[in-house]
């Protein structure tokens, strides 16, 4: 396969995406901020890039995964940046979840230099981008698609094509973390409140992920509270940072978001008290009077 394909962000799901794409058989280039990460990608197959636009001159598709609209932003703009690299009628895909209108900006202001763009965020977790199942939420053009459908697919099991122009797939993401948000919130509250109750933790977690109150959520997040592990695989603020974003889309239209606005505050909470950057599921951290399990050495 001699198309090329550029991944900017080699984080828990970008890593993932690249080495799905080197198991189809694509000649993937790669840039993180870390540039022992990409070295250490391109020591398995594949090519190391100092810069965005680095991968930009070589790729006819690129595609980010950074964290939010200002990382997507210095991947484009900053220095070194794609835009100016990329190649009249090559794609820019986006995976980063964010503003909906921020997206459908950025598509216009791409279209200005004759490249395509695909609104594209992901969902599913390292786990699955690395096996090539996660989901991708996209819109964008025919043109678009015609380009890189073949890769999508070689990267998720689902690939929902939302629209012909951008902001569908990120408005469709922006009600997936508020499920996911709330979930997780929920799933800490009913685990604080079971051991407050002196409730032994396992007995909680076996009970409840077999019976009608369990989430994928609760089986997943609360596995990590079980093991006493907050290695971030999602960390807190994206969830303060996810979270406001769905209460901004809905402020717009004076739509009342009662438990999205709860949980952004547990989540607040949680970042504010020293536990931003550990695993989300440290929201249960917020709870005061509970032992939580402690992580086996």
């Amino acid at each position: 396969m001699n198309q090329k394909i550029g991944i900017i962000g080699l984080g828990a799901m970008g890593k993932g995406m690249a080495t799905s794409l080197r198991r189809a058989g694509y000649q993937v280039h790669v840039c993180d901020v870390r540039p022992e990460v990409a070295q250490a990608f391109a020591a398995e197959g594949g090519v190391a890039c100092a810069s965005p636009a680095e991968v930009a001159a070589q790729c006819e598709v690129v595609v980010s995964v950074v964290v939010n609209a200002a990382q997507t932003e210095a991947v484009l703009f900053g220095d070194g940046g794609a835009a100016a690299a990329l190649k009249r009628g090559s794609v820019f895909v986006m995976c980063s979840t964010v503003d909906p209108n921020w997206s459908i900006a950025l598509e216009a202001r791409l279209a200005e230099q004759d490249i395509l763009y695909l609104d594209a965020p992901i969902s599913g977790g390292a786990a699955k981008a690395a096996a090539g199942q996660m989901t991708m939420m996209t819109a964008g053009s025919a043109d678009a698609y015609a380009k890189v459908g073949a890769a999508l697919d070689a990267m998720a099991a689902k690939v929902y094509r939302l629209g012909d122009k951008a902001g569908a797939g990120s408005k469709v993401k922006i009600i997936n973390q508020l499920l996911a948000g709330v979930h997780i919130a929920a799933a800490a509250e009913a685990m604080a409140l079971g051991i407050r109750e002196g409730v032994d933790a396992k007995a909680i977690y076996e009970v409840i992920t077999h019976s009608a109150g369990n989430s994928w959520m609760f089986e997943n997040r609360m596995a990590h509270v079980l093991a006493g592990d907050y290695t971030p695989l999602s960390a807190v603020d994206i969830f303060v940072k996810d979270l406001g974003l769905v209460l901004d889309t809905a402020r717009a239209s004076k739509f009342p978001l009662p438990l999205s606005a709860t949980a952004h505050q547990m989540f607040m909470q949680a970042s504010t008290s020293g536990h931003g950057r550990e695993d989300d599921s440290a929201v249960i951290k917020i709870f005061p009077g509970i032992t939580l399990p402690e992580k086996q050495a």
